[in-house]
């Protein structure tokens, strides 16, 4: 009995020590020296950690605040939801957001992600799967609308007001020139370059992409790569076509 039991001790502990030599030994043979190891394991923590903590602190914050967050979304990082009395803001299922330079991948992160509706009509709709780093959406009284899958690089700027009147000009500081704040779409799968800004009145359409750095005044047509500042529409993404006309 005891004598049995005590006899295997010995052989469990040489077997346990033979995997493990074995384990360190292919670990080595791969490159994953101690600092490789510990490198990834830090990774890995802050990746699983951020992502809990984040999430966790939206579901909270969004449920005091009345906004909709549905099933699936991730934070990684803390993220700023300002919701005026009377307007809407959703955020689609398996949406990502990023606020935290520990997570981003591309930059760094100017600041977290800002989702803020400044009046009763205003709504911002952020659509399924969609990923953004560092973004600001802020939508004074007219629909800021993100599609499906939309990929917002880092550090990104929505609007769909120019906040203040343009004239005359003694009134800038003072007068809110709320008549000409138009909603701006990004359509399905389209892909926002790091460093953009999209202004009031703008619909980017389905799969488009935007160079970084663009600031974004006019429509961008489905499929279609456009950059600069004004951003212009540089080519066609699917093979064999061009945009159209006057979209350059």
């Amino acid at each position: 009995g005891s004598e049995g039991r005590s006899g295997l001790l010995p052989a469990f502990a040489h077997a346990n020590n033979g995997s493990t030599m074995s384990i360190l030994k292919k670990a080595l043979e791969r490159g994953l020296t101690p600092s490789n190891v510990i490198s990834y394991l830090c990774l890995q923590i802050m990746r699983v950690n951020g992502a809990l903590w984040g999430s966790l602190r939206l579901r909270l914050k969004a449920l005091a605040l009345g906004v909709r967050v549905e099933p699936g979304v991730s934070a990684h990082g803390p993220v700023g939801l300002m919701r005026w009395p009377g307007s809407h803001i959703t955020i689609g299922a398996g949406t990502s957001l990023i606020s935290s330079w520990r997570r981003a991948t591309a930059a760094a992160l100017a600041t977290p992600v800002r989702l803020r509706t400044f009046g009763p009509g205003a709504r911002i709709d952020i659509g399924p799967g969609a990923q953004l780093s560092g973004t600001s959406i802020a939508a004074r009284s007219t629909t800021i609308s993100i599609g499906r899958q939309v990929l917002i690089a880092p550090n990104c700027i929505i609007v769909d007001s120019d906040f203040h009147a343009h004239w005359p000009p003694e009134a800038r500081a003072t007068e809110p020139g709320m008549e000409g704040d138009r909603p701006v779409n990004v359509g399905d799968y389209a892909w926002i370059g790091m460093n953009c800004l999209i202004l009031k009145g703008v619909s980017i359409g389905e799969g488009a992409i935007i160079g970084a750095g663009s600031v974004v005044t006019r429509d961008v047509p489905p499929f279609c790569l456009a950059a600069g500042s004004p951003a212009r529409v540089l080519r066609c993404l699917k093979p064999g076509e061009t945009p159209p006309a006057d979209a350059h």
